[in-house]
């Protein structure tokens, strides 16, 4: 790969393959804003690509080789192909080829101090509060995040302004290491994207292992000290400045949240750093993962050099990431919730939390419609998914959504629900076949009188709610 200097260039076009992914579309959106010029292709359009057509890209729908113009720097995602024909045109014409993280990588450098959130859960969440924090409090960070931030509407800026840049770090292909944050933020660890990682949670601290071996000498390592895996991983590094945060206890050293009170809406608690109370702040999330994400942008921000006092009143306006218990239909005899959960332990918590909120609300049934997200997860933490679901009244499983994943004859939904059933003889557990579309009117059924409706997945389930609400 050529010098990163070399790879900015207001000559040369910048072209993505895949435009419309959310992370594709911010890394774009920043080039745009910086004045260089976009052009991208996807299957389908979708509200990621009019946003930068009306920004002034060259969007095609569909992927054609006469898409591609010969003074390309061309960028691409995991998930695209080698018998892709913009991919095929590209590498017949010598173009340079990069990776969504090698153009993150190259922007964040840009930056004087770039803040990485990662782990196996919460990325987006943390990257997208903290933005939102800085960008209320008038210092307009740059910042690439997954997903739209609905109080900012937008997943993206590249304003120089601040010189802080913020973005989440996606571990599930391995391409993270190429990342040098000055500040990591490191919230949980676990087996997932098996995938990739065949040995699980070994291959994966092999990966930040190597990933914190990169960073600048002065960086600082941000870490949840209540994580299992974390604790695994912080027994392999050392030589670094390593922060420690903790919703379970109080630390001589590092950011605790003190006398934690749940309300309906989410929950107030007092913040201290290093045993020293800063302030008590109000968040509109529910859950106990959300009061650890609080404490990962909390101490970030400050070792940024936030002041805790420019932040602290803006904590109870966001409400979240899309698909983070969104509420998309509700009455007064019932309440949809859709949630990115797919991962057992993400299930687990969002559970709880929504167990928690049926009671404070009022609502007497919590229904969970889950959809598996690829086969290959399902089958290497079969045993955590079963254990998952304690908190859910009823349980509805539908189809794996396979994201490219072969049919798997022996781990699927209809062999998830049997052994279900079997382990749980008295909860109400069913399989429901079919497509997201067809199936919303045999989904209602089961939505009782004031009951709250959880649905659960990565894939096409964020559909379903709107659906179910309609069909009753």
């Amino acid at each position: 790969m050529p010098p990163f200097n070399a790879l900015l260039n207001k000559d040369l076009n910048y072209h993505f393959i895949a435009l419309g992914g959310v992370g594709q579309s911010a890394l774009a959106k920043i080039l745009i804003q910086r004045g260089y010029s976009v052009s991208g292709s996807d299957i389908c359009d979708s509200k990621y690509l009019k946003e930068l057509k009306e920004l002034g890209a060259k969007v095609f729908i569909g992927h054609n080789e006469d898409n591609l113009p010969s003074n390309s720097i061309v960028v691409i995602s995991s998930a695209i192909k080698e018998d892709n024909p913009e991919l095929k045109k590209a590498r017949a014409l010598k173009l340079d080829i990069l990776h969504r993280s090698d153009m993150l990588n190259i922007l964040s450098r840009d930056f004087p101090l770039f803040i990485g959130f990662a782990g196996t859960h919460g990325k987006t969440t943390t990257s997208g509060f903290a933005s939102y924090l800085l960008s209320k409090a008038g210092s307009e960070p740059g910042f690439a995040v997954g997903g739209i931030i609905p109080e900012i509407n937008t997943n993206a800026n590249a304003s120089k302004k601040s010189n802080l840049f913020i973005a989440e770090l996606d571990e599930s292909d391995g391409t993270i290491v190429k990342y040098a944050p000055n500040i990591l933020v490191i919230n949980n660890l676990e087996a997932d994207h098996l995938d990739f990682y065949k040995n699980g949670l070994p291959d994966v601290l092999n990966t930040f292992k190597k990933l914190v071996s990169g960073l600048p000498k002065d960086a600082k390592v941000i870490v949840n000290i209540d994580d299992t895996g974390v604790n695994k991983f912080l027994e392999t590094i050392q030589g670094f400045d390593i922060i420690k945060f903790s919703a379970k206890n109080i630390l001589e050293q590092g950011y605790c949240a003190k006398d934690i009170k749940y309300n309906s809406s989410g929950a107030v608690f007092e913040i201290l750093r290093n045993n020293k109370t800063l302030g008590e702040i109000s968040i509109s999330l529910k859950g106990i993962h959300n009061i650890y994400n609080t404490l990962a942008v909390v101490a970030a921000l400050l070792e940024a050099g936030v002041e805790f006092e420019n932040i602290q009143k803006y904590f109870a306006g966001f409400s979240g990431m899309g698909r983070r218990f969104q509420t998309v239909y509700k009455t007064k005899d019932i309440e949809i919730v859709d949630d990115y959960a797919h991962h057992p332990s993400e299930i687990k918590t969002t559970l709880k939390a929504a167990a928690d909120y049926k009671i404070k609300s009022g609502r007497n049934k919590l229904v969970a419609i889950f959809q598996p997200h690829r086969y290959t997860r399902l089958r290497g933490l079969w045993d955590d998914f079963l254990v998952a679901f304690d908190d859910c009244d009823t349980l509805i499983v539908l189809d794996v959504f396979s994201a490219g994943d072969s049919f798997d004859a022996e781990f699927n939904s209809e062999k998830f629900v049997d052994t279900l059933k079997g382990k749980y003889p008295q909860k109400e557990i069913y399989y429901i076949p079919g497509k997201i579309e067809e199936i919303s009117a045999a989904v209602a059924k089961y939505a009782d009188k004031n009951s709250l409706v959880l649905t659960l997945g990565a894939g096409d389930i964020t559909k379903l709610g709107k659906l179910i609400g309609e069909a009753l």
